[in-house]
């Protein structure tokens, strides 16, 4: 049987009750997320509360936490509990369509890790596919509904499988947002990227950021840039 927790440095994460379980994806996007300046976040599709944990280690920000699964919400909730952050987290059950925060709240940053599984099979156990595919969240309803709580000087930060890239950019042309710094992950040295770390913006970047980020320089071996970025987090690192 699978290890039912995740301990990190600073918190522990159970994943017992979560159809999808801590992950690099969710680990990558908490650790790399500019979180500078941030007074407030949103994590949409919180699972486990992973990333508004990580976010919440890396700034004083307060954060909000949405998930439409109950079993998800009631165990990111007993994680964030059991945290040294408990202060500054809320979870709430609800999609991101129908969140309806206090009308003076805008975000700073507001970070998901989307389901990204489009017209591919699904699997028997209905949780799963909530979290896994996207017919509950598409990318134009995640991007339009996010723009709208949104500080006008904010950021969108996303992981996402790298060959939907082109895509999210024309996405999210059409709200006005554009790309401020993206990072083209790789799992090894000289393997083509896997996952698009992005962050965008309503305020148009001249030059954005890009970057080449690759895990494992070999099996268990980490590679310099991912430890630089995970080493508050990860105990081995």
């Amino acid at each position: 049987m699978a290890n039912p927790y995740f301990q990190f440095k600073k918190f522990t994460v159970w994943h017992d009750k979560c159809a999808m379980k801590v992950g690099t994806d969710g680990v990558l996007l908490g650790a790399w997320a500019s979180t500078e300046r941030c007074q407030r976040i949103l994590d949409v599709g919180t699972g486990t509360g992973l990333i508004a944990l990580m976010l919440a280690q890396r700034s004083t920000a307060i954060l909000d936490a949405i998930d439409i699964d109950l079993d998800a919400c009631l165990q990111a909730r007993e994680n964030i509990a059991k945290s040294p952050f408990a202060n500054r987290i809320q979870v709430y059950q609800t999609s991101l369509s129908e969140y309806r925060p206090d009308e003076n709240i805008k975000y700073d940053l507001i970070v998901s890790n989307p389901p990204y599984f489009i017209d591919s099979l699904k699997c028997p156990d209905t949780k799963r596919n909530l979290a896994r595919h996207t017919d509950t969240l598409s990318l134009p309803d995640l991007l339009r509904d996010s723009r709208k709580l949104l500080a006008p000087e904010g950021n969108i930060a996303l992981v996402l499988p790298f060959e939907q890239r082109e895509s999210l950019i024309d996405i999210a042309r059409e709200e006005s947002l554009s790309p401020s710094r993206e990072a083209h992950v790789s799992p090894i040295p000289d393997a083509p990227p896997k996952r698009l770390l992005i962050e965008l913006s309503a305020t148009p970047v001249a030059k954005p950021k890009s970057s080449h980020l690759t895990l494992e320089i070999e099996r268990h071996r980490y590679s310099e840039e991912f430890t630089a970025i995970a080493k508050d987090f990860y105990l081995k690192m």
